[in-house]
């Protein structure tokens, strides 16, 4: 097969700063053996997170010095409505800072005690923004997604029956409303089909039940929809978008992942009495409603990012290079969520490392040995993120414990995801030796992002 290369040139480089091991066994100690403490300048190679570390383009950079920074009515403003208006079809556009602002804006008018917001899988911050309200988040994966390593197309999707049992059981007046994340960055980086995203609109028209798109990776969603559904090969990545768009009544968006922003992100709607509350929340908490908490240059960067992500050269490439590292971990027996993701490769801590019980957080003593052997940052998703304890301070485990590497879109080469193999691998031959972690501080929410850890001695 011919190689698939960056569809890019380099233009401007940073240096990377090497230490050693025993150096970073240091720094992982000084952090409590969390990543998220660990300063970056510290991190060899930085897949913590897929969220505002992306390279833009030199269009992007051009467009940020024609950035209007009036404080009402700029034209970048109206630029980034219009893109947005012509991506998604939905008229009603209010910019935000980041994704999480969104679904704070959304979630404080639309979630309280006794309600319940449905999802396909929720990611850490949209369930706390729900939490936060008062309502309760409610995850409905397939069955598929519920099995890292057996490959199956959609594993993203959302199980339409238990979404139906739910609905029945609850009743429709006390669920606000159902929200769809493209691609499902809890459930492994996995793809939502087109074929799924129209029977959940079906059932929540028939429960007038809103449906909105958590739209943080929607290009590459679209991208694994024309790959895997049959009826959407000879359709372009627009024409994808734009019909996945039309079954939803708005949708949230951090333009820090699929339009390769630094920051970011808006909600989009049809409900103009829906819009309306959420530009009065907009007002008090981001700013006016048309910057939204961000800088004229930060809106032209989106609008640019958010056509330069459906180009299919780009796409390909990305899909690629994310399935090239997960094929390479696989060929060594390394246990990976299969098929690959759109944005990142996931480890299956709990397998990784079967002889560290949940309780002592594999997934999270696999971070920290990523980082002690090859200066690799990742994250735990898995009973750290998401773990909660029941009435007698128990830990519930997380659905799936998983460690993500997140694949910052336009800024590594292949020689540096090899590299990222080879420390994997080698981490996986010696893993014996890890030893699990338990919790000496934490937050009550969130508290993936401060927690502080030692080993079990």
């Amino acid at each position: 097969m011919q190689t698939i290369i960056e569809p890019f040139r380099i233009k401007s480089v940073e240096p990377i700063y090497f230490n050693t091991p025993a150096e970073r066994k240091i720094i992982l100690e000084k952090a409590f053996y969390n990543p998220f403490l660990i300063h970056s300048t510290d991190v060899l190679i930085d897949l913590l997170t897929d969220s505002g570390t992306s390279a833009m383009s030199s269009n992007q950079w051009a467009g940020i010095m024609q950035g209007d920074e009036s404080y009402a009515g700029s034209p970048s403003f109206f630029r980034f409505e219009k893109t947005i208006q012509d991506i998604t079809g939905m008229p009603l556009i209010i910019p935000t800072h980041q994704g999480r602002a969104a679904e704070k804006i959304l979630f404080s008018i639309l979630g309280s005690k006794g309600k319940y917001i449905v999802s396909n899988t929720l990611f850490d911050t949209t369930r706390a923004n729900i939490e936060f309200s008062g309502a309760q988040g409610v995850d409905l994966i397939c069955e598929a997604g519920k099995h890292p390593t057996v490959p199956a197309p959609f594993k993203g999707n959302m199980d339409v029956d238990a979404l139906q049992a739910f609905i029945n059981e609850k009743g429709a007046e006390n669920i606000p409303l159902c929200i769809i994340t493209v691609t499902n960055n809890s459930g492994g980086g996995q793809p939502v089909s087109m074929q799924n995203i129209k029977a959940v609109k079906q059932v929540c028209t028939t429960h007038k039940i809103p449906l909105f798109i958590d739209a943080c990776r929607f290009a590459e969603n679209a991208y694994f929809i024309k790959l895997r559904e049959k009826e959407y090969a000879d359709k372009s990545v627009p024409e994808i978008v734009r019909e996945l768009f039309s079954y939803a009544d708005g949708c949230t968006m951090s333009a820090k992942k699929d339009a390769f922003a630094n920051i970011g992100g808006f909600l989009a709607m049809h409900n103009k009495e829906l819009a309306q509350h959420c530009r009065n929340l907009l007002i008090m908490t981001e700013g006016f409603p048309t910057y939204g908490g961000l800088a004229g240059r930060d809106l032209e960067a989106i609008a640019i990012g958010l056509i330069e992500v459906m180009d299919e050269h780009y796409l390909q490439y990305r899909i690629r290079s994310i399935e090239y590292l997960t094929n390479k971990l696989m060929a060594a027996g390394v246990p990976v969520m299969q098929p690959a993701g759109g944005h990142a490769v996931y480890l299956v801590a709990n397998e990784f490392l079967s002889h560290i019980p949940v309780k002592h957080y594999p997934g999270q003593a696999l971070v920290g040995a990523l980082y002690l052997h090859g200066g690799i940052r990742s994250v735990e998703i898995g009973s750290l993120m998401f773990g909660k304890y029941d009435d007698h301070a128990n830990l519930i485990p997380a659905q799936l414990e998983l460690v993500r590497l997140a694949i910052p879109r336009r800024v590594y080469t292949q020689s540096h995801i090899d590299y990222v193999s080879e420390v994997i691998i080698e981490v996986f031959e010696n893993r014996n030796n890890i030893k699990g972690l338990q919790i000496i501080e934490e937050a009550p929410m969130l508290r993936h992002f401060t927690a502080k850890l030692k080993p079990i001695e």
